[in-house]
Protein backbone atom coordinates (compact mmCIF):
# COMPACT_ATOMS: atom_id res chain seq x y z
CA UNK A 1 0.00 0.00 0.00
CA UNK A 2 1.35 3.62 -1.17
CA UNK A 3 2.06 5.78 2.35
CA UNK A 4 2.38 9.69 1.78
CA UNK A 5 5.12 10.32 3.85
CA UNK A 6 5.66 14.26 4.63
CA UNK A 7 9.57 14.18 4.55
CA UNK A 8 11.05 12.06 1.73
CA UNK A 9 14.30 12.44 3.67
CA UNK A 10 12.39 10.55 6.51
CA UNK A 11 10.94 7.59 5.04
CA UNK A 12 13.53 5.03 7.03
CA UNK A 13 12.43 6.26 10.43
CA UNK A 14 9.09 4.33 10.21
CA UNK A 15 8.89 0.80 8.68
CA UNK A 16 5.65 -0.56 7.55
CA UNK A 17 5.92 -4.33 8.26
CA UNK A 18 3.53 -7.17 7.57
CA UNK A 19 3.06 -10.20 10.24
CA UNK A 20 2.81 -13.48 8.61
CA UNK A 21 -1.03 -13.58 10.18
CA UNK A 22 -2.27 -10.41 7.98
CA UNK A 23 -1.87 -7.52 10.55
CA UNK A 24 -0.05 -4.66 9.18
CA UNK A 25 1.63 -1.91 11.67
CA UNK A 26 4.66 0.68 12.00
CA UNK A 27 7.80 -0.08 13.88
CA UNK A 28 10.60 2.51 14.43
CA UNK A 29 14.04 1.92 12.73
CA UNK A 30 15.61 3.90 15.65
CA UNK A 31 14.18 1.65 18.35
CA UNK A 32 14.21 -1.68 16.49
CA UNK A 33 18.12 -2.18 16.64
CA UNK A 34 17.58 -2.21 20.90
CA UNK A 35 16.99 -6.16 21.36
CA UNK A 36 15.19 -5.25 24.67
CA UNK A 37 12.25 -3.72 22.56
CA UNK A 38 9.18 -4.61 21.42
CA UNK A 39 7.06 -1.88 19.99
CA UNK A 40 4.84 -0.76 16.90
CA UNK A 41 1.74 1.03 15.79
CA UNK A 42 -1.06 -0.35 14.43
CA UNK A 43 -2.98 0.22 11.29
CA UNK A 44 -6.47 -0.41 10.11
CA UNK A 45 -5.20 -3.40 8.58
CA UNK A 46 -5.29 -7.25 9.49
CA UNK A 47 -8.32 -7.55 12.01
CA UNK A 48 -11.94 -8.56 11.91
CA UNK A 49 -14.34 -5.27 12.60
CA UNK A 50 -16.76 -4.21 10.01
CA UNK A 51 -18.04 -0.95 8.45
CA UNK A 52 -16.49 2.19 9.45
CA UNK A 53 -14.64 0.44 12.32
CA UNK A 54 -12.84 -1.49 9.69
CA UNK A 55 -10.72 -3.77 10.48
CA UNK A 56 -8.02 -3.48 13.34
CA UNK A 57 -10.51 -1.42 15.63
CA UNK A 58 -8.15 -1.55 18.97
CA UNK A 59 -11.17 0.55 21.41
CA UNK A 60 -13.75 -1.36 23.13
CA UNK A 61 -15.48 2.03 23.51
CA UNK A 62 -15.71 2.83 19.80
CA UNK A 63 -17.46 -0.36 18.92
CA UNK A 64 -19.63 -1.52 22.39
CA UNK A 65 -21.40 -4.07 20.57
CA UNK A 66 -18.12 -5.66 19.35
CA UNK A 67 -16.02 -6.94 22.30
CA UNK A 68 -15.77 -10.18 21.13
CA UNK A 69 -14.38 -8.51 17.71
CA UNK A 70 -12.38 -6.10 19.18
CA UNK A 71 -10.76 -8.65 21.63
CA UNK A 72 -9.90 -10.52 18.63
CA UNK A 73 -8.16 -7.80 16.84
CA UNK A 74 -5.81 -7.37 20.44
CA UNK A 75 -5.19 -11.57 19.91
CA UNK A 76 -3.89 -10.81 16.09
CA UNK A 77 -1.65 -7.76 17.16
CA UNK A 78 -0.19 -9.63 20.16
CA UNK A 79 0.60 -12.39 17.82
CA UNK A 80 2.30 -10.06 15.01
CA UNK A 81 4.12 -8.22 17.43
CA UNK A 82 5.03 -11.67 19.62
CA UNK A 83 4.06 -10.40 22.81
CA UNK A 84 1.43 -12.13 25.43
CA UNK A 85 -1.86 -11.50 24.72
CA UNK A 86 -2.59 -11.20 28.78
CA UNK A 87 0.13 -8.47 29.40
CA UNK A 88 -1.46 -5.51 27.86
CA UNK A 89 -1.61 -2.54 30.35
CA UNK A 90 -3.83 0.26 28.37
CA UNK A 91 -4.69 4.17 28.74
CA UNK A 92 -7.36 5.83 30.26
CA UNK A 93 -7.39 8.99 28.22
CA UNK A 94 -8.71 12.42 28.65
CA UNK A 95 -6.15 14.80 27.58
CA UNK A 96 -4.26 15.11 30.80
CA UNK A 97 -0.87 15.18 31.52
CA UNK A 98 -1.70 12.16 34.25
CA UNK A 99 1.18 9.54 34.11
CA UNK A 100 0.72 6.34 35.30
CA UNK A 101 3.98 3.82 36.85
CA UNK A 102 2.73 0.31 35.51
CA UNK A 103 3.80 -2.89 37.11
CA UNK A 104 3.06 -6.42 36.75
CA UNK A 105 0.19 -6.77 38.85
CA UNK A 106 -1.67 -4.58 36.19
CA UNK A 107 -1.21 -6.39 33.54
CA UNK A 108 -3.96 -7.11 31.16
CA UNK A 109 -6.15 -4.27 32.67
CA UNK A 110 -7.84 -2.35 29.88
CA UNK A 111 -8.26 -5.33 27.61
CA UNK A 112 -9.24 -9.19 29.95
CA UNK A 113 -10.13 -7.14 32.99
CA UNK A 114 -11.49 -3.70 33.69
CA UNK A 115 -8.81 -0.56 34.74
CA UNK A 116 -9.10 0.84 38.46
CA UNK A 117 -7.54 3.91 37.50
CA UNK A 118 -8.83 6.68 35.19
CA UNK A 119 -7.35 9.98 34.00
CA UNK A 120 -4.35 8.32 32.55
CA UNK A 121 -2.29 9.67 29.25
CA UNK A 122 0.91 8.04 29.96
CA UNK A 123 2.49 5.08 30.60
CA UNK A 124 6.06 4.17 32.10
CA UNK A 125 7.17 0.76 33.37
CA UNK A 126 11.00 -0.85 33.94
CA UNK A 127 9.38 -4.46 34.30
CA UNK A 128 9.39 -6.79 31.79
CA UNK A 129 6.51 -8.63 29.74
CA UNK A 130 4.14 -5.69 30.49
CA UNK A 131 3.06 -4.34 27.02
CA UNK A 132 2.13 -0.91 27.04
CA UNK A 133 -0.76 0.29 25.08
CA UNK A 134 -2.42 3.69 24.42
CA UNK A 135 -4.54 5.05 21.38
CA UNK A 136 -4.59 7.12 18.77
CA UNK A 137 -6.36 8.34 15.95
CA UNK A 138 -4.63 12.16 14.68
CA UNK A 139 -3.30 12.68 17.99
CA UNK A 140 0.58 11.95 18.51
CA UNK A 141 2.24 8.81 20.33
CA UNK A 142 5.31 9.24 22.09
CA UNK A 143 7.50 6.45 22.75
CA UNK A 144 10.59 6.88 25.16
CA UNK A 145 13.28 3.91 26.19
CA UNK A 146 15.99 4.37 28.50
CA UNK A 147 18.69 2.60 26.72
CA UNK A 148 20.99 2.57 30.61
CA UNK A 149 18.28 2.34 32.98
CA UNK A 150 16.15 -0.46 30.36
CA UNK A 151 13.05 1.69 31.61
CA UNK A 152 10.28 2.70 28.47
CA UNK A 153 7.16 5.10 28.24
CA UNK A 154 4.30 5.51 26.05
CA UNK A 155 1.88 8.73 26.06
CA UNK A 156 -0.83 10.14 24.18
CA UNK A 157 -0.61 13.99 23.16
CA UNK A 158 -2.83 15.55 21.52
CA UNK A 159 -3.07 19.49 20.69
CA UNK A 160 -4.21 20.04 24.88
CA UNK A 161 -0.92 17.61 26.27
CA UNK A 162 1.11 18.78 23.78
CA UNK A 163 0.63 21.83 25.19
CA UNK A 164 1.19 21.35 28.58
CA UNK A 165 4.24 19.83 27.64
CA UNK A 166 3.16 15.70 28.27
CA UNK A 167 6.78 14.80 26.66
CA UNK A 168 8.32 17.12 29.84
CA UNK A 169 5.66 15.52 32.01
CA UNK A 170 7.23 11.68 31.19
CA UNK A 171 10.61 12.23 31.29
CA UNK A 172 10.19 13.60 35.03
CA UNK A 173 8.49 11.06 35.76
CA UNK A 174 10.84 8.32 34.30
CA UNK A 175 13.54 10.01 35.99
CA UNK A 176 11.71 10.12 39.19
CA UNK A 177 11.10 6.26 39.62
CA UNK A 178 13.65 4.86 37.26
CA UNK A 179 16.73 7.34 37.70
CA UNK A 180 16.54 8.17 34.52
CA UNK A 181 19.65 10.42 32.79
CA UNK A 182 17.52 12.60 30.18
CA UNK A 183 20.61 11.66 27.40
CA UNK A 184 20.24 8.47 27.75
CA UNK A 185 16.48 8.79 26.16
CA UNK A 186 15.67 7.68 22.93
CA UNK A 187 12.31 9.14 22.33
CA UNK A 188 10.29 8.79 19.22
CA UNK A 189 7.40 11.24 18.05
CA UNK A 190 4.79 8.89 16.17
CA UNK A 191 1.73 8.75 13.42
CA UNK A 192 -0.47 12.09 13.83
CA UNK A 193 -2.46 14.70 11.83
CA UNK A 194 0.04 16.73 10.13
CA UNK A 195 -0.16 20.59 9.89
CA UNK A 196 -1.38 20.82 6.41
CA UNK A 197 -4.13 19.00 7.87
CA UNK A 198 -4.59 20.40 11.27
CA UNK A 199 -6.60 23.98 10.97
CA UNK A 200 -7.37 25.16 14.82
CA UNK A 201 -8.90 28.17 16.10
CA UNK A 202 -7.14 31.13 17.80
CA UNK A 203 -8.36 29.59 20.96
CA UNK A 204 -5.81 27.28 20.52
CA UNK A 205 -2.76 29.53 19.52
CA UNK A 206 -3.44 31.61 22.31
CA UNK A 207 -3.18 28.48 24.85
CA UNK A 208 0.19 27.65 23.07
CA UNK A 209 1.51 31.12 23.40
CA UNK A 210 1.14 31.04 27.00
CA UNK A 211 3.40 28.24 26.88
CA UNK A 212 6.16 28.34 24.34
CA UNK A 213 8.60 31.10 23.54
CA UNK A 214 7.52 33.48 20.11
CA UNK A 215 10.71 31.95 18.05
CA UNK A 216 9.02 28.19 19.11
CA UNK A 217 5.16 30.12 17.74
CA UNK A 218 6.43 30.85 14.82
CA UNK A 219 7.55 27.44 14.11
CA UNK A 220 4.62 25.59 15.33
CA UNK A 221 1.81 27.32 13.68
CA UNK A 222 0.89 29.06 10.13
CA UNK A 223 -2.08 31.29 9.61
CA UNK A 224 -4.95 30.42 7.96
CA UNK A 225 -7.52 33.02 7.58
CA UNK A 226 -8.80 35.07 10.22
CA UNK A 227 -8.01 33.86 13.12
CA UNK A 228 -7.34 30.18 12.30
CA UNK A 229 -4.08 28.95 11.79
CA UNK A 230 -2.61 25.36 11.10
CA UNK A 231 -1.06 23.48 14.30
CA UNK A 232 2.30 21.39 13.83
CA UNK A 233 2.08 18.83 16.46
CA UNK A 234 5.00 17.54 15.46
CA UNK A 235 7.29 20.18 15.39
CA UNK A 236 5.70 21.15 18.75
CA UNK A 237 6.58 18.21 20.21
CA UNK A 238 9.80 17.98 19.27
CA UNK A 239 10.34 21.43 20.67
CA UNK A 240 9.33 20.00 23.60
CA UNK A 241 11.53 17.58 24.28
CA UNK A 242 14.76 18.76 23.19
CA UNK A 243 13.91 21.64 26.25
CA UNK A 244 13.96 18.90 28.07
CA UNK A 245 16.96 17.82 27.69
CA UNK A 246 16.75 14.91 24.79
CA UNK A 247 19.39 15.47 22.67
CA UNK A 248 18.69 16.57 19.13
CA UNK A 249 19.83 13.64 17.66
CA UNK A 250 17.68 11.22 20.07
CA UNK A 251 14.59 12.53 18.76
CA UNK A 252 12.99 10.93 15.82
CA UNK A 253 9.57 11.91 13.82
CA UNK A 254 7.61 9.79 11.89
CA UNK A 255 6.34 12.48 9.23
CA UNK A 256 3.46 9.86 8.60
CA UNK A 257 0.11 11.54 8.87
CA UNK A 258 -3.34 9.88 9.59
CA UNK A 259 -5.49 12.12 7.87
CA UNK A 260 -3.45 11.99 4.89
CA UNK A 261 -3.35 7.89 4.62
CA UNK A 262 -7.21 7.06 5.34
CA UNK A 263 -7.08 3.96 3.40
CA UNK A 264 -4.44 3.15 6.22
CA UNK A 265 -4.78 4.82 9.39
CA UNK A 266 -7.94 5.96 11.20
CA UNK A 267 -8.27 9.84 11.64
CA UNK A 268 -10.92 11.33 13.73
CA UNK A 269 -10.66 14.73 11.07
CA UNK A 270 -11.80 12.70 8.22
CA UNK A 271 -13.88 10.10 9.83
CA UNK A 272 -15.16 12.07 12.64
CA UNK A 273 -16.68 9.87 15.37
CA UNK A 274 -17.98 6.51 13.87
CA UNK A 275 -14.25 4.88 12.97
CA UNK A 276 -11.75 3.18 14.94
CA UNK A 277 -8.95 3.71 17.02
CA UNK A 278 -5.42 2.85 16.09
CA UNK A 279 -2.56 1.60 19.11
CA UNK A 280 1.01 2.52 19.93
CA UNK A 281 2.57 -0.23 21.81
CA UNK A 282 5.99 -0.44 23.38
CA UNK A 283 7.33 -3.57 25.77
CA UNK A 284 10.58 -5.31 27.25
CA UNK A 285 11.17 -8.94 26.74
Amino acid sequence: MSIKILKKNDKDILKLLKAENGVEYFSFSALEKYNELIQGFSTRIGGISEGPYATMNLSFSREPDNQQGVLENYKRMAKALGVDENSFVLSYQVHSTNVKLVKKSDRGKGVVIDRDYEDIDGLITNERGITLGAFFADCIPLYFYDKRKNAIGLAHSGWKGTCNKMGAVMIKEMSKHFGTDVKDLIACIGPGICQDCYQVSLDVYEEFSKKFKKEDMDSIFREDGEDHFRLSLWRANEIVLNEAGVPKENIFTSNVCTACNPNLLYSHRIMGEERGNMAAFIALK
